[in-house]
């Protein structure tokens, strides 16, 4: 009887078949020589003095026989998979599922929920009584996976540890008021809410969730005030989740520290401000642009983390495949003209521009950009940015920068007509211009500018190369498995990708802990490159529609948003559904 059917047999034989399943077992450690007679009637006997039922883990414990080997024999007997516990960070709400002493006693860790179904890392799958208390208790089915007994308990340790932290400086925060503020926010004393903001407990509380968002490695922290509550929630690979909710009475602390940290005015609240800090953590040193609105519940704040080892890295490792890598490294060759990258917010656009001119980023260039704001700060490379409430606008500081003899200029975005034309002008005088612009595809932006009044001419003169990006989210190495296809999909792909005639599996992410259950973890870059010839810039000149410029690039095989997302679903780093949901 196998290890899943024996899990549902009756309450009242769970006893008997724990130890049925564990002298299978011992007697699998025997016969692969791993432990002796004599050494297992020593342990067995101890374990009768001490009416102790874990004879697997005190073999382990007393040095019998190895917490690796264990596991793999429970693993290929009970044909239960194990798990590799680095890779874990636990779901609070998941873990809530369970209390701390039945975890800790039985050693067991709840790791996801997906509907019915709980996920239950265990150390010994031959408790049946501890199964049946999580199975009791959460109303789920458990389905098990396997690790070690001193690393669930590590686990356990270091999550509970966490959660006390969390617990402790709430509490902390409760010792110092007995007051629960209700009022508005400019209702308030400023000299209070300047005296709890820099208060230990809440400089505690504002540390760890900043440390956490880098641990879980979010792009962007959401602190939202609501009705009852503080709400933070983290951006993860593009994705929304919530990870805290704090008391309401430490609303206008936090908020109000997260603005002293950013250099903006606490005491103002009812217009938008912007601002920026650096932290450093495990001698990384990690900038954050810093929004603050205000809504009905008070300021909500929104933190963009900006790492710069992202930026570090090649064009080669941002996930494009070769052939719009080599379009785009040929562009950049070019002594002079316009590149273009589009897309719409959160695709990207920003890295490349930056891994760009990380390579062109040489004591003989000199590189100056305009942006709004400075997303990171290169050295080497003269950066501005905008202040349109000074008067400095991108076409202003485009004008201003052509004055300082540039090699390469690189213009955060193209929003209107003035600062399309001056681009365009410096980049027809010996200058290499790179900028952004928010259209669909690569062809799209040829319209786009057409549209903002720059003259045809001038666009087919000026433009090197315009190309499309997005990211697509990759798939979670940890729960990585063979996705099934509709045959009458399948055939689809296979006719238009020869290379899918040579795969026979095609992947998705399951969902683990580790991606947060969502089945991705990291993001690669996908590309969509319009590398201008002769035909194309006479049929800009000739006002050709944006439908008749796809149609010749598609007679020359070039490849689409969606062709390029293809391939790297068949090559298995990303699933069908996300190349879907992108492009």
């Amino acid at each position: 009887m196998c290890c899943a059917r024996l899990l549902k047999a009756e309450k009242g034989s769970r006893t008997g078949m724990g130890r049925s399943l564990r002298d299978r077992i011992l007697q699998a450690l025997q016969k692969r020589g791993l432990v002796d007679e004599k050494a297992l009637k020593k342990v067995l006997n101890e374990a009768r003095k001490r009416n102790e039922g874990d004879v697997l883990n005190m073999l382990a414990a007393n040095g019998i026989v190895s917490n690796r080997d264990l596991l793999t024999v429970l693993s290929q007997e009970l044909r239960i998979p194990p798990i590799d516990m680095s890779r874990i960070v636990p779901d609070a709400q998941v873990m809530a599922l369970l209390p701390e002493k039945l975890t800790q006693r039985y050693s067991i860790l709840p790791l996801s929920k997906v509907g019915n179904d709980l996920t239950l890392i265990v150390s010994d799958p031959t408790d049946i009584l501890a199964i049946d208390d999580v199975k009791t208790i959460t109303g789920c089915d458990v389905t098990l996976v396997l690790a070690t007994r001193r690393e669930v308990q590590d686990a356990l340790r270091a999550f509970y540890s966490k959660m006390e932290d969390i617990s402790t400086i709430v509490e902390e925060t409760e010792e110092e008021s007995d007051v629960e503020v209700i009022g508005k926010a400019d209702d308030l004393n400023v000299m209070d809410i300047t005296k709890e903001s820099t208060a230990a407990p809440i400089v505690k509380m504002v540390d760890l969730i900043i440390s956490e968002a880098i641990k879980k490695r979010a792009s962007d922290i959401h602190i939202e005030p609501q009705e009852r509550s503080l709400q933070v929630r983290y951006r993860v690979d593009g994705e929304l989740y919530s990870t805290f909710d704090l008391p309401k009475r430490n609303q206008n602390a936090i908020l109000a520290r997260l603005k002293i940290m950013s250099n903006l005015d606490i005491t103002e609240t009812r217009v938008p401000q912007d601002g920026r800090f650096r932290i450093k953590l495990e001698r990384k040193e990690i900038d954050f642009r810093v929004s603050s609105l205000p809504t009905s519940f008070g300021n909500k704040i929104v933190l963009r983390a900006l790492d710069k080892s992202n930026l570090s890295v090649g064009m080669e490792s941002l996930g494009f495949l070769p052939e719009p890598l080599a379009d785009f490294k040929e562009a950049l060759s070019r002594p002079f003209g316009i590149i273009l990258v589009t897309g719409p917010t959160g695709s990207g656009k920003s890295t490349t521009l930056y891994s760009v001119l990380n390579e062109m980023n040489v004591p003989e260039r000199n590189i100056v950009t305009v942006e709004d704001p400075v997303e990171y700060q290169v050295a080497g490379i003269t950066q501005i940015a905008v202040r349109p409430e000074i008067g400095l606008s991108f076409a202003g500081g485009l004008r201003a920068i052509l004055r300082q003899s540039p090699d390469v200029i690189m213009v955060g975005e193209i929003r209107d007509f003035e600062t399309a034309d001056t681009a365009i002008k410096a980049s027809l005088t010996g200058q290499m211009v790179l900028s952004t612009l928010h259209t669909n595809d690569a062809v799209g932006s040829i319209t786009r500018l057409v549209n903002m009044g720059v003259e045809p001419f001038l666009v087919a003169s000026s433009l090197i190369m315009s190309c499309a990006q997005r990211l697509l989210r990759r798939i979670c190495s940890n729960c990585k498995t063979e996705d099934e296809i509709p045959k009458d999909v399948l055939k689809e792909i296979r006719a238009k990708y020869p290379e899918a005639r040579e795969v026979d599996k095609f992947y998705r992410g399951k969902g683990c802990p580790r991606c947060n259950n969502s089945g991705y973890f990291g993001r690669l870059g996908t590309l969509e490159t319009l590398l201008l010839d002769d035909a194309i810039r006479e049929m800009i000149n000739n006002g050709k529609p944006e439908g008749e410029i796809r149609e010749y690039l598609k007679s020359r095989g070039v490849s689409t948003l969606r062709d390029n997302a293809m391939r790297k679903f068949i090559k298995g780093w990303t699933s069908l559904e996300e190349v879907l949901r992108v492009t």
